[in-house]
């Protein structure tokens, strides 16, 4: 593994397959509650199991997606055991909107062929809102084991995302779409500014960026 940063104790490496797993358990347990999934992928309060078993199937999805394509999979490492995990995709890469046919294959038949069509709308909205930003990077997902919240380690992580934006040429910053107060006030205190409001399945969010320095 090719490391970012380092620190005493802690370690931004790109991840390996075998914490793929991992990864995807720890985004699935921080977007438990993000309104948006919960409100496309079709949430019930008395009824939970198939809205769990579609965001399973999404962050699986996903992840496969970033791998095959070779996009930022970043881990907060302590001791060779991954504590959180960053999900980045470049504007430049294949990972567009539509996506491929087999991803979105493999999502309708797990998740639904109209959440799965709402969900690629969702990013179509957001990379035509940043449009003007382009090219840059765009933080799809960032977990911290619900273990060690509270530590500081998403602050850590993200500070370690800033070597990246260093290494990817002319990228103009880093973009994150956030949909809670504490996430906005997170990012605000990163240096993220509110770029512009979107509204998707009456579910209001910020989306945000940090330009590279």
């Amino acid at each position: 593994m090719t490391t970012i940063a380092e620190h005493d104790t802690f370690s931004v490496q790109y991840l390996s397959a075998e914490d793929i797993s991992i990864a995807a358990s720890l985004i699935y347990q921080a977007y438990y509650d993000d309104p948006v999934l919960k409100n496309v992928l079709g949430y019930q309060p008395d009824s939970p199991t198939k809205y769990e078993s579609k965001l399973r199937a999404l962050v699986r999805e996903e992840l496969a997606s970033f791998w095959q394509e070779k996009q930022p999979l970043i881990g907060l490492y302590s001791q060779k055991r991954l504590k959180a995990v960053a999900c980045v995709f470049d504007s430049n890469s294949e990972l567009q909107a539509e996506r491929y046919w087999h991803w979105r294959l493999k999502l309708m038949l797990s998740a639904g062929y109209l959440q799965t069509n709402q969900l690629i709308e969702k990013e179509r909205t957001i990379r035509e809102a940043l449009s003007q930003k382009a090219p840059y990077l765009f933080l799809a997902f960032i977990a911290v084991d619900p273990h060690f919240q509270g530590q500081g380690l998403g602050r850590y992580l993200l500070r370690g995302l800033d070597d990246l934006l260093q290494s990817s040429p002319n990228t103009s910053g880093l973009a994150v779409f956030v949909t809670r107060a504490e996430q906005r006030e997170f990012f605000t205190s990163e240096s993220f500014e509110i770029f512009k409001s979107l509204s998707f399945n009456q579910v209001n969010g910020d989306l945000m960026f940090k330009s590279a320095k």
